[in-house]
């Protein structure tokens, strides 16, 4: 292989989600000085020369570089945890992270059972002697405080029994509240924190099939930009719908490392649960099957571990 096309390789191997580990070692490994001097020269996005003309890593890029390394030794440590403590580490991380990331807490707290939203309360209180419960009520601020706090308070009842009566009228309820008829912000009324915090996700998806019918749209669509309020509407009514859209962006090229996370994220905690259904939404969704996204964006070792986690259902 001529020098240029490994070079064409190597910027490959750097570019995406987590790197390709083999083409780094029998590409750089073998690679002769002046070939290195070659590789630096052809990647400025990686390096750069000073006014000496100094050839130096660009040190943002071997910044987000040790993100990429992590991303397979991360995966891999989430995936070996107990279910429990990997929800309670990542709630204390969306809390120690600030707000752009306080919907992988509404995330945990409304796609888990109840069982294991109780386990990551006790596996929390283990870990950092505090009840998540006081840590979202001491970190979070602002309106979206009292629901996050109720969301992972919640041990909601797992049946099937549901009384459409008043589902239909606690989706009036909802319907009056979110197009503002009393002018009240829907994330700080105690009725609607009230249903989204205690009714069973049966009774809720009941809820949401007569919100629709009372007003045209879909909840979430009527809530516009309430960010908080649509997570926790979509992650109750529609899971799958919410993980793969988390997916969809979390493997756009565009987008910050928060947000990335939410590939692993997605894939560790919902492979022995309803990855099956979630790849059948992602197809659905966006025209192409999860696994040849994954094959597209992702590198080395992250990407193998990604695509087995995907193909066990």
């Amino acid at each position: 292989m001529a020098f240029s096309d490994e070079l064409n390789t190597l910027n490959n191997a750097f570019s995406g989600l987590g790197v390709d580990e083999k083409s780094l070692i029998s590409i750089l490994g073998n690679s002769h000085p002046e070939e290195r001097k070659c590789f630096r020269k052809g990647t400025p996005h990686l390096f750069k020369e000073d006014e000496r003309l100094f050839e130096r890593w660009n040190d943002e890029r071997v910044r987000l570089l040790k993100h990429e390394f992590m991303r397979f030794k991360n995966a891999v440590v989430l995936w070996a945890m107990h279910p429990w403590e990997r929800d309670a580490r990542l709630v204390k991380e969306a809390l120690k992270k600030g707000t752009e990331v306080h919907g992988v807490i509404v995330e945990i707290a409304c796609t888990r059972s109840s069982e294991e939203l109780l386990g990551a309360r006790k596996a929390y209180h283990s870990l950092f002697d505090h009840s998540i419960e006081e840590d979202v009520a001491y970190h979070i601020d602002g309106p979206e405080s009292k629901l996050l706090v109720a969301l992972v308070s919640a041990y909601r009842y797992e049946g099937a029994k549901v009384n459409d009566t008043t589902a239909k009228s606690e989706a009036q309820t909802l319907y009056h509240v979110i197009k503002n008829t009393d002018n009240t912000n829907p994330i700080e009324d105690d009725e609607v924190i009230r249903i989204l915090s205690t009714r069973s996700k049966a009774h809720l998806q009941v809820v949401y099939k007569h919100y629709k019918e009372i007003s045209g749209n879909n909840m979430n669509e009527d809530l516009g930009a309430d960010l908080r309020l649509k997570e926790t509407v979509q992650c109750l009514c529609t899971p799958h719908t919410y993980f793969s859209k988390v997916l969809e962006v979390a493997l756009r090229n565009d987008v910050d490392k928060n947000t990335k996370k939410g590939l692993t994220r997605v894939i560790v905690t919902r492979a022995d649960t309803d990855m099956k259904q979630i790849k059948e939404e992602y197809q659905n969704q966006y025209g192409v099957s999860l696994s040849s996204k994954i094959e597209e964006t992702a590198h080395g070792n992250y990407k193998d571990f990604l695509l087995t986690l995907v193909a066990r259902t």
